[in-house]
């Protein structure tokens, strides 16, 4: 039997000093995609204050770079599979370099929302490249758990000093910094991925898809654009329902392709192996919660509790520390006692989470229900995603890796992207209908059109409203509005948290029925577990 290239390039690898350095790289390449994540998730007031820009405009801030980030992650997966995963990885970072200094000097939400589009596309090259690359240069099962554990905890590491980077950097400089800070980065990682990293690509690899990453790409932009909008053109209008159509269409579309092209982009039979589309289930349920828990979060912290951004990134440590310490762990317990149960528990710490933060109210302190929310939300996460991604990766051959690798981040990014979309628009929906009459009867000598529209839109401009002068008259009238906006911002954060909680534990109950209990004997990396 002729040796496969994958075998060829662990050569490279023989060592495991060798092993762990090209794993440092990796995680620095991993941290750099999630960082761009969180470091923007601080910069949204800021961003919203300086371009006037309604709450739908921040969600697109996010959704712009996940949108594209999601709709390319399979189309990428198989270009490493075929070319070379570290030289897709590095033209990847190149690019979310240059696509940085374009977000850098931009000078509105458009150009905002473009570069973050572009850099979502540089990203979807460099993610699915470093989990398949993991995959073929660690053939010992331990040291793969091990691996894929680091690689799952850089994403909480990145959540961690993401928030605390972005504010330090928003308290000394403007939000422009939180794309400058890319550049040595990027640059740093390409340096060192050309000199540690092993070249890895698959041994065969089927004809290109583009109906299929197109369909996939319409779909996904579509529904998430029409859920994004709707607060704004009606749940029931007609382009809302139309815009629904078309992204369900193009979604079935999709799937009914897939199953009848000799080469598709996505293998649906891969969904038929209960050890990788459950978990990638729960790993998409997981992130819809997160996203969509850290958007919220992100106008508590400045918009109710009118913290700074270092102040926010420094209140949100805990919730990031629970995910870093939290993945390795969980992955390592379920070696021992399965991935079922695991995962099963994972889920049911974040409803809970998801719970205890649905009760807070504009009064609660800190120290009390919002730090035990953010702990159980990090480390129901981090329970979850770490012995998810390790069967789903352990489902796949090593020809695979790329394609497998980009099926889990994919499902990632979709739940994540549903998330910020769904929850937001949740949260818009209820505080614009609370807070639209109040506004509107303030007169205009009071505040601008401007500043009402912006006001009607996002809790966040309660930071401009309070340090707007005031005439001592209305001084009474402008505290009753501060504290209105922050009280139907948070009964839109409830609503928004029960359905997070309905689908955590719908998704536990799913698990726990359909999802094998006993670990596979073994611990082979092959496609053998249906």
């Amino acid at each position: 039997m002729p040796q496969s290239v994958a075998s060829r390039n662990r050569s490279f690898v023989s060592t495991a000093r060798q092993r762990w350095a090209a794993l440092v790289v990796i995680c620095a390449a991993e941290l750099l995609v999630v960082l761009d994540n969180t470091v923007v998730n601080v910069a949204l007031p800021s961003m919203g204050l300086q371009l006037r820009s309604s709450i739908s405009g921040l969600q697109w801030i996010v959704d712009a770079y996940t949108l594209t980030f999601a709709g390319l992650l399979l189309a990428f997966g198989h270009l490493g599979d075929r070319y070379g995963r570290k030289k897709v990885m590095i033209v990847g970072l190149v690019g979310i370099a240059v696509m940085s200094i374009f977000g850098a000097v931009a000078a509105d939400l458009g150009q905002v929302i473009l570069a973050r589009a572009a850099m979502g596309v540089c990203a979807a090259a460099v993610f699915p490249a470093t989990l398949a690359l993991i995959i073929n240069i660690f053939t010992d099962a331990k040291e793969r758990a091990l691996a894929i554990a680091a690689w799952t905890a850089m994403a909480g590491f990145a959540i961690a000093i993401g928030p605390t980077a972005g504010g330090f950097l928003l308290e000394h400089f403007s939000w422009h910094s939180v794309f400058w800070i890319n550049i040595p980065v990027a640059a740093a990682v390409v340096v060192a991925a050309i000199a540690l990293v092993p070249e890895s690509r698959a041994s065969h690899v089927g004809k290109y898809d583009p109906l299929g990453i197109v369909l996939s790409l319409v779909g996904i932009t579509v529904l998430v654009w029409a859920i994004i909008e709707a607060p704004h053109q009606g749940w029931l209008s007609a382009i809302s329902v139309a815009g629904y159509t078309v992204g369900a269409l193009s979604l079935v579309a999709f799937v009914w392709w897939e199953l009848r092209t000799d080469s598709p982009v996505l293998d649906m039979n891969l969904f038929r192996i209960r050890r990788f589309s459950l978990p990638a289930l729960a790993i998409a349920v997981g992130y819809f919660s997160m996203f969509g828990f850290l958007f919220m979060i992100t106008q508590y912290f400045q918009g109710v509790m009118e913290l700074s951004p270092l102040e926010f990134g420094i209140h949100s440590l805990p919730f990031a520390v629970s995910i870093a310490v939290g993945a390795p762990v969980a992955t390592l317990i379920a070696q021992r006692i399965g991935t079922t149960a695991v995962i099963v528990f994972g889920l049911l710490v974040m409803s809970a989470g998801m719970f205890i933060a649905g009760q807070v109210e504009v009064e609660t302190p800190y120290l009390g229900p919002v730090l035990i929310s953010m702990v159980l939300m990090g480390l129901g996460l981090a329970i979850v995603q770490g012995p998810a991604t390790e069967s789903i990766m352990s489902s796949v051959s090593l020809d695979e890796a790329g394609a497998g690798s980009a099926v889990n981040d994919t499902t990632r990014e979709a739940g994540g992207t549903l998330g910020v979309a769904v929850l937001g628009s949740i949260v818009a929906s209820i505080y614009t209908t609370k807070v639209g009459p109040k506004i509107d009867a303030i007169p205009d000598a009071i505040m601008e059109p401007y500043q009402k529209a912006f006001a009607r839109e996002t809790v966040v401009s309660v930071i401009e409203i309070v340090k707007a002068p005031t005439n001592p008259l209305f001084a009474t009238q402008k505290a009753e509005l501060v504290y209105a906006m922050k009280a139907a911002s948070l009964e839109g954060f409830q609503l928004a948290s029960f359905v997070t909680v309905g689908a955590a534990l719908t998704c536990a109950v799913v698990v726990a029925i359909f999802l094998p209990w006993k670990r596979p004997e073994g611990s082979v990396f092959l496609v053998t577990t249906r």
